[in-house]
């Protein structure tokens, strides 16, 4: 006897569901699941202030600038940095550490390569950590990045020591990083229901439906009231007709007619404290303040000292993450040449504060020191 074969699992949809908002994938989102990063991409997508944050924190980071040993690295080393192609039409380690800062924080992780050829580095450029797979390697303190193979199956990429992986807040249970948008998608999907009904209500609003009742109309027979509901409704086809075409028709009738708005005793419900509260929750996950990303819920102008503070730690932070592969762009391209690899990266200043008070407090330093010196 022929064994019989088990039947297949039934295959899941891959259409979306025509009555709720275009960006379905955070409806049925687990965390602990795959897929975060189609996510994490659509949340952008949808919500303008959640992509201005992200781009908001890259360009708050700032540059660095690297001191070498030598007067003839640090020439060559910036020479390099200017001009080194990263892919996409895009110059200069300014816009490859902007990529790659953009990547580790929406996705949790950032992964770049390093294009040798001719025994130089010639480029560096940025990958899509979407299409990799992240392992273990035979120590825990290695990583090992997959990548599809020409055949369509992962397979370890050969050259592993020209690959540049950063992940944001890692944890101990896989060796993928943590987005900032961890713990967004249930409020962004209320979010969007929200606008989208608010949506619909204005759609509906714009296209008004009517309910037209003749009444008197009891001592008539059947075939004599129906005759006068086709006149009524004839001439009230006319009129909105005649209105949709910019002229102004009166509508006449017969008789007591009552017209109404369907649906136009319903309450449209504030959404102004829901839409608040959970833009409060996704504002408060970045870590900036909500005035920067154009949100005025206070009446303070100013950006607070404490909110400075947790501002600049938070960009110390994504600046700690991405100094060591900033680091060995540097000492490769100068190993590849020859000359001393040691270096220092030294990081822009943030300047968050009002430049009225950087200029007192300067001169409360000069006053303080002038006085240690006469005294």
């Amino acid at each position: 006897m022929k064994r019989k074969k088990k039947a297949g699992g039934a295959v899941t949809s891959q259409l979306r569901c025509g009555d709720t908002h275009p960006f379905g994938a955070m409806r049925g989102f687990v965390p602990l699941g795959g897929g975060e990063e189609r996510v994490y991409r659509e949340m952008r997508e949808a919500i303008p202030v959640l992509d201005a944050a992200v781009g908001k924190m890259v360009r708050l980071c700032g540059g660095f600038e690297v001191k070498c040993a030598s007067p003839e690295a640090q020439a060559r080393l910036n020479d390099f940095l200017a001009n080194m192609p990263c892919g996409r039409g895009q110059m200069g380690i300014e816009s490859f550490l902007s990529g790659y800062l953009d990547s580790l924080l929406t996705y949790g992780r950032a992964v770049g390569e390093l294009i040798v050829a001719g025994g130089r580095l010639r480029a560096v450029c940025w990958g899509d950590v979407t299409k990799l797979e992240v392992q273990e390697g035979d120590n825990p303190l290695e990583t090992v990045l997959w990548g599809m193979d020409k055949s369509g199956l992962m397979r370890p990429l050969p050259y592993q020591h020209l690959l540049l992986f950063t992940t944001w807040h890692p944890e101990p249970a896989h060796p993928y990083g943590v987005s900032m948008f961890r713990g967004m998608p249930f409020l962004a999907d209320i979010l969007l229901k929200i606008y989208n009904t608010i949506g619909v209500n204005w759609e509906r609003a714009g296209n008004v439906r009517y309910s037209v009742i003749c009444k008197g109309g009891e001592e008539l027979d059947g075939a004599a009231a129906q005759e006068r509901g086709k006149a009524v409704a004839e001439e009230w086809a006319k009129a909105m007709e005649d209105n949709k075409n910019g002229t102004v028709r009166d509508f006449v009738a017969v008789g007591d007619v009552e017209i109404k708005v369907i649906g136009g005793e319903a309450p449209i419900l504030d959404s102004q404290v829901p839409v608040r509260q959970i833009l409060e929750q996704l504002v408060a996950k970045t870590g900036l303040p909500p005035f920067l990303l154009g949100l005025s819920w206070s009446t303070t102008e100013r950006m607070s000292t404490q909110q400075a503070d947790l501002l600049t730690s938070e960009l110390w932070a994504l600046r700690r993450a991405v100094e060591p592969a900033m680091g060995r762009i540097c000492r490769m391209f100068l190993a590849l040449e020859g000359l001393d690899d040691r270096v220092t990266i030294e990081w822009d200043d943030i300047s968050l504060q009002d430049i009225t008070q950087e200029a007192q407090a300067d001169l409360y330093r000069a006053q303080a020191e002038h006085y240690r010196k006469t005294n």
